[in-house]
């Protein structure tokens, strides 16, 4: 074998073995994002085994269900969607805005088609990102009053 086949074949086995070593990274990294509708339409459909796949699932805490443990290392409730809901078992840090009637976003592994395991718990507090200006302060307050309009320059 000549020198350049042994460099071309060397070339190959190292770029093969990076291309297989960054496919398995990305590949346990990937997450299916579903809405709490979805999820229960599709549980049986998620590739794979469900308990291996990770999937992140947008919905909101329903009213009444939620339940923190004392310590705040565990929570359970129920995500709603439009049209169904989903029992929610979550471990591990929670956030400290987590409520009834907030919207979430739970990062875990379904075990069955009503029941979500989850390690992570996303959550959005809607009053960051609110205006605090009242309507009745939206007026200019470069405005002139009355008053002032009356006077005029001759002080009157």
């Amino acid at each position: 074998m000549t020198t350049g086949r042994k460099l071309a074949t060397g070339g190959v086995i190292v770029v093969g073995v990076t291309g297989m070593m960054a496919y398995l990274g990305a590949s346990a990294s990937w997450q299916y994002y579903l809405s709490v509708d979805e999820c229960v339409a599709n549980a049986r459909g998620l590739p794979g085994d469900r308990i291996r796949v990770r999937i992140r699932v947008n919905g909101k805490v329903a009213r009444g269900s939620l339940s923190i443990a004392a310590d705040r290392g565990q929570a359970t409730f129920l995500l709603k969607g439009t049209n169904g809901s989903l029992k929610v078992i979550c471990s591990g840090p929670l956030p400290d805005n987590l409520a009834e009637d907030v919207e979430v976003v739970v990062e875990g592994r379904l075990e069955d088609s009503a029941l979500l395991r989850g390690d992570k718990v996303l959550t959005r507090c809607a009053s960051k990102y609110k205006s605090k200006r009242s309507p009745a302060s939206s007026e200019s307050p470069a405005a002139p009053s009355e008053k002032t309009q009356r006077a005029g320059p001759g002080g009157g």
